[in-house]
């Protein structure tokens, strides 16, 4: 059984990667749309740009995140002396780390289902009078939906596993900030932690493990749907 503050632990943990995914999913979908379909000056710096968090470390992607939209930051300071908002060691800070942190995965999987989608069918459908948005929901955004939802497990899970960037801009705040990975570091830190640091432990690799398969079965799915058009 679970204490009250692993199950808080554990219900962050969903609401951070959740919400993660909702911030990034508009914008994600759109910046693969732009990478796979269109040329333009500086497409390999945007390129690199969306790919940065990927191999920089979590604790410096973290500090870049506090800097901005801590109290003094530029978005930070704004924000809080226009609305009273504050987002540093809040759990929206935990959000926004797990976004940027999963933000390229989410890209790179859409944008490989984009380009995988023959784009004759798109021009097909332009020579008969739908318009780029028509021809976007109606043909583009459903053959490579499956692309895009296996982005969306991916970015989820490391929305789950994220640590660096959310202990350094978010804090270890117990029922506001602590996710399993905090969770799980903080068990370790103290006697008598090995068991619920266990707990949590299986429960993020399970967790891990479902998204991996879910993503699995749905890259097998647009390989056999890109087959049968074939």
């Amino acid at each position: 059984m679970l204490s009250a503050e692993e199950w808080s632990a554990l219900l962050l943990s969903l609401r951070v990667a959740l919400w993660s995914v909702a911030i990034t999913l508009v914008p994600g979908i759109a910046c693969a749309w732009l990478l796979a379909r269109r040329k333009f000056p500086g497409k390999v710096i945007v390129d690199a740009l969306v790919h940065l968090p990927l191999v920089l470390p979590p604790v410096v992607v973290g500090y870049l995140l506090l800097l901005c939209f801590g109290r003094r930051g530029p978005i930070g300071g704004w924000l809080y002396e226009s609305f009273g908002f504050e987002t540093a060691f809040t759990w929206r800070a935990a959000a926004i780390a797990s976004a940027v942190m999963g933000f390229p995965l989410l890209v790179r999987a859409a944008r490989l289902a984009i380009e995988l989608t023959d784009v004759r069918i798109e021009y097909a459908a332009r020579t008969l009078g739908a318009g780029p948005w028509r021809v976007f929901w109606t043909i583009t955004l459903p053959l490579s939906l499956p692309g895009i939802l296996a982005g969306i497990v991916l970015s989820i899970a490391r929305g789950l596993g994220e640590f660096g960037a959310t202990i350094t801009f978010a804090g270890n705040i117990e029922g506001v900030t602590r996710t399993l990975p905090v969770a799980i570091y903080g068990y370790t830190q103290v006697p008598a932690g090995d068991a619920p640091a266990l707990r949590l432990l299986a429960i993020s690799v399970a967790l891990s493990l479902a998204a991996l398969i879910a993503s699995e079965m749905l890259a097998r799915r647009i390989s056999r749907k890109l087959g049968g058009a074939a």
